[in-house]
């Protein structure tokens, strides 16, 4: 995280984690939580982190290299994507906006620098540059009356989910029916927050993790990294994989796991006493020599305890366990039922 911004952060009286460094909150953790389902919240998120990709080849640049269909994107539209491995296993999941001066990438910050570095190996001849924006300032505004929030920063939101909006040097990008993600430069931050913050109740990003759960949003991370194959984490429902369009790496293990086979692990909503790490395992009784799921992310729910995302084997997730098969027992729900229906 940027020094300054950090600073400014800090004089609005936000928490960070001695071992993380990420914010917890802006001094009422519970209120906050609770303050998510009734009210516009604003959310510094610097778990994430952006890459622009330019030049005459860089749509289809991303094409070949992403699970979902770059070349389609029309101006300002955003979509899901994920990045694998010659076997099919993700290094990585992004949003993408195709913009008038290229494509920018949002992903894992603890990512960035693996990704703009693996991704370069790829280039050779092509006519791409990649650049990192550390003083991109990302901001994330949920609620009904994000609009309104919106409006007294003299800015204003997209339509349509997965659409972007240039407003000058700022820009407001739709990722769901009621939030929006602002990307401004470090010079405008502070400014820009204050703004909002008229208008929405600053919270720390356990918050945020908490709507990504509520809406189903995985994202990988560096503790998740190379850990699922895009089906696992329903990248097909959220418009991240297509399977009618060109080669990428991991393409053919990804098919085959599609029409040859049933996927065996999906993404489930967990809830759990106890706090869910992304990365941690999970076991069942009924399967004592092996992990059988694998937690996406956690966040401290509003009623108490934790809720989270999961990838889990669909045959034991009626008795799943965090950390050992005599762990505590959690509650999980498949996010898409459908997908395990009968065929």
């Amino acid at each position: 995280m940027n020094e300054h911004w950090r600073s400014f952060l800090e004089s609005t009286d936000a928490h960070f984690s001695e071992s993380t460094g990420e914010i917890l909150d802006f001094g009422d953790a519970s209120g906050e939580l609770h303050a998510a389902g009734q009210q516009t919240v604003l959310a510094p998120l610097t778990h994430l982190a952006v890459l622009d990709v330019a030049g005459d080849d860089a749509g289809a640049f991303l094409h070949n290299q992403f699970t979902s269909d770059i070349t389609a994107l029309a101006p300002d539209q955003a979509r899901h994507a994920g990045w694998c491995t010659a076997k099919g296993r993700l290094l990585a999941s992004f949003i993408v906006r195709r913009g008038a001066a290229g494509y920018r990438l949002l992903l894992a910050e603890n990512l960035l620098a693996f990704s703009e570095k693996r991704l370069r190996m790829y280039v050779l001849r092509a006519k791409v540059t990649l650049t990192a924006q550390p003083e991109c300032v990302l901001l994330g505004l949920a609620g009904a009356q994000l609009d309104e929030a919106l409006a007294a920063a003299g800015l204003r939101a997209p339509g349509d989910v997965l659409h972007s909006l240039q407003q000058g040097p700022i820009e407001v990008l739709r990722l769901d029916a009621q939030r929006v993600i602002v990307i401004c430069p470090l010079a405008q931050a502070a400014d820009v927050w204050l703004q909002l913050a008229g208008k929405a109740r600053p919270v720390g990003l356990p918050v945020w993790r908490w709507l990504d759960v509520e809406n189903a949003l995985p994202l990988v991370t560096q503790a998740t990294q190379e850990a699922f194959v895009p089906q696992m984490l329903d990248l097909e429902q959220i418009g991240g994989l297509s399977f009618n369009k060109g080669c990428y790496p991991g393409q053919e293990i990804v098919a085959r796991t599609q029409y040859l086979g049933k996927v065996k692990r999906r993404l489930f909503r967990v809830d759990s006493p106890l706090e869910l790490a992304a990365g941690s395992e999970l076991f069942s009784p009924d399967n004592p020599d092996q992990a059988v799921g694998q937690i996406v992310t956690g966040a401290p729910a509003p009623g108490g305890g934790f809720a989270g995302l999961a990838v889990i084997q669909v045959s034991y997730a009626g008795t799943v366990r965090l950390g050992a098969r005599d762990g505590v027992a959690l509650t999980a729900r498949a996010v898409h039922p459908e997908d395990d229906a009968p065929a």
